[in-house]
């Protein structure tokens, strides 16, 4: 059977990394193409899913989780001073730079070029790796 070539919002959104909510604001100012479906629902193609920094190809780490907003990416730099470090990844449009243990950044094998997801929830921001779970 063909995989579907457009999927719903929330199933966009998952795979993206961010709230249905966010891609329903980002269709509403022009940043997100999206089609409607018989029942006006909004359907994403797979391709608007990979230009926006989604995989549709396989389950991220960190999707079981309750955190409303995950952007994953590529970790563009890690600097460790002391017992604290700073990690900036690259997620589609966006840049989130972490403040995290130096002991985390050992432990996930943090280094730059490698994949990883930022998760944002209130003031937190938490990353893990691609394969990890939390």
């Amino acid at each position: 059977m063909p995989k579907p070539q457009r999927v719903s919002l929330g199933e966009a959104a998952k795979m993206i990394g961010v709230s249905a909510d966010t891609l329903r604001r980002w269709d509403r100012d022009g940043k997100v193409k999206t089609t409607r479906d018989p029942r006006n629902r909004r359907l994403v193609s797979l391709a608007e899913v990979r230009r926006l920094g989604g995989r549709p190809e396989r389950h991220r780490a960190g999707d079981d989780l309750s955190a409303r907003n995950r952007f994953a990416g590529i970790v563009r730099s890690v600097e460790v001073d002391g017992v604290m470090g700073i990690v900036e990844l690259e997620c589609g449009p966006h840049r989130v730079t972490a403040a995290i243990t130096r002991d985390a950044i050992e432990e996930l094998g943090l280094e730059p070029g490698m994949e990883a997801t930022a998760m944002v929830k209130a003031t937190s921001v938490m990353v893990i790796r691609e394969g990890e779970s939390a």
